[in-house]
């Protein structure tokens, strides 16, 4: 497991269980779906951006385009499920999911940064 693969599950794991501490026990479900979904994503397409990009970088700009589009449909269908085929309560999961979504994707593109300037340098 790659060092942003674990801070991306180790950070969503503890907030999570951070919150559940201070949410009623009924909003469990909610947040935890809220925040596998975004999780997921930003692993999967952390992992491909990155090795993508250490083995062929002229590549990585279509991988993220056609990621994007994947995305989209995606957290499109996911977010219908969870809401219409689960029945959860929308504004806990819509919190959750809004809030794990902008974070993981923030660190995602931080990661990037990163990486991009350590091939640089090299």
């Amino acid at each position: 497991m790659s060092i942003p693969v674990g801070l991306m599950v180790g950070g969503s794991v503890t907030s999570w269980f951070v919150v559940t501490l201070a949410a009623t026990p009924t909003m469990m479900a909610e947040t935890l779906l809220g925040m596998i979904g975004p999780l997921l994503v930003s692993v999967v397409s952390w992992e491909l951006a990155q090795r993508t990009y250490r083995r062929r970088p002229e590549r990585l700009t279509g991988l993220m385009v056609t990621a994007f589009a994947g995305k989209m449909v995606f957290f499109g269908a996911y977010v219908a499920v969870a809401l219409l085929g689960l029945s959860l309560r929308p504004i806990p999961f819509v919190v959750s999911f809004t809030a794990y979504f902008i974070g993981l994707h923030v660190t995602e593109a931080l990661c990037l940064r990163r990486l991009f300037v350590e091939v640089a340098r090299r």
